[in-house]
């Protein structure tokens, strides 16, 4: 792990360093104040990290101010260098061809400011209108038929949510929202499919995040299942915390609600590399179950979908993926993953990826939008 912070430090300060150079034109123009620019400069660059240092260490107001600034900065970093990387491409590309005719000043001083000012004020309009995008879920809609039982039930409404990221970016006010949003469905029983915590369970105990869990409300029940964040913040404290609070965390194992449903719960793929304990393969975890019911299994991440409809599962509900979160690294998580996104049929078997509710790192969603789903499964074809 230590070795992992390390090279994301260690890229974190060459791209930024990237940056600073290409800001060089508007360091120049800020006259007797360049020195104060250029450090404020590498203060908002490393604050993130430093934020999220401080937040272990000496817990404080201050301290999540430090990594609120740095994680807006995240998402600033991507842009930045994505478009001083294009206008780069294109200097290259002007001084072969002539192409764009536009950069015959491009060794102006006064020119390179130019662009450098409309780089970064494109940058902030992107940021912005993805921040108002982040904190406006829409709530997505899936309905599945089924030939399999629902124990006296013609149809089971299910609301679940994954990866909402709970800690110092998403706080008190958008978990209001999340609680309200997911009652207002009304549903029969709410499932949670990881990464329900940030990191550090330090500032969700600090505003009490648990009250406001305490308020999930469901006839069936609330469960969730582990994501990687869970083990990055420590995972017994942040079981321990869920089940406190009113919600079922299901470890490799299988509840069966009433007798309405089965829920297979599987532990984060982190479970051997920070937990030091392999997670139980899925067909033992289903083999004793009643196959006449609809089954539903939470898996975090979306990984080896053969195995879900190989174990007959009916539906599968995971997260992770953010679809990538800030547009274009949707493309990185669209090579990465069977889905990225949204739904897919595979033979018997149902998927779902949730974009996710929150955010992590920057609360910036860019090219897709956070969501909260809600399942109608109903007997008959």
């Amino acid at each position: 792990m230590l070795i992992f912070f390390s090279i994301v430090l260690i890229v974190t300060i060459g791209v930024n360093y990237y940056i600073y150079r290409r800001t060089n034109p508007i360091f120049a123009f800020a006259g007797g104040y360049e020195l104060a620019l250029r450090l404020l400069f590498w203060a908002i660059a490393l604050s993130y990290p430093i934020g999220r240092f401080l937040e272990r260490v000496v817990p404080s107001g201050a301290a999540e101010l430090v990594a609120k600034v740095g994680s807006f900065w995240l998402a600033a970093m991507l842009y930045l260098t994505l478009m001083f990387l294009l206008f780069d491409l294109l200097k290259l590309m002007h001084s072969w061809t002539g192409f764009p005719s536009f950069l015959s000043a491009k060794d102006s001083i006064s020119f390179l400011r130019k662009i450098s000012v409309g780089i970064y004020a494109t940058t902030a309009i992107i940021i912005f209108a993805g921040y108002l995008n982040a904190i406006y879920p829409k709530v997505s809609s899936v309905t599945i038929k089924t030939d399999k039982s629902l124990n006296g039930n013609a149809m089971l409404k299910i609301a679940a949510a994954s990866d909402i990221h709970l800690g110092t970016i998403i706080s008190n006010g958008r978990l209001e929202r999340f609680v309200h949003m997911m009652n207002e469905q009304k549903p029969d029983i709410i499932l949670l499919a990881g990464d329900i915590f940030d990191e550090d369970l330090g500032p969700v105990i600090k505003n009490n995040m648990g009250d406001q869990l305490k308020q999930l409300s469901a006839p069936l029940g609330v469960y969730a299942i582990t994501g990687n964040h869970e083990y990055i913040g420590g995972v017994d404290a942040a079981i321990k915390y869920l089940e406190d609070h009113g919600i079922t965390v299901i470890r490799d194992s299988v509840v069966t609600p009433q007798g309405k449903l089965n829920v297979v719960g599987r532990d984060d793929r982190q479970a051997k590399m920070m937990g030091g304990n392999m997670r139980k393969p899925i067909e033992h975890m289903v083999v004793n179950i009643d196959n006449n019911l609809f089954t539903i299994m939470l898996d975090h991440q979306p990984y080896n979908l053969n195995e879900a409809v190989e174990n007959g599962i009916d539906l599968q509900i995971s997260g992770h993926t953010h679809h990538g979160q800030l547009f274009p690294l949707n493309l990185i998580t669209k090579a990465m993953f069977e889905v990225s996104r949204g739904y897919k049929q595979i033979e018997n078997s149902h998927f779902y990826v949730s974009t996710g509710f929150g955010t992590w790192g920057p609360p910036v969603r860019v090219g897709n939008k956070p969501e909260i789903v809600v399942f109608e499964v109903s007997t008959g074809k």
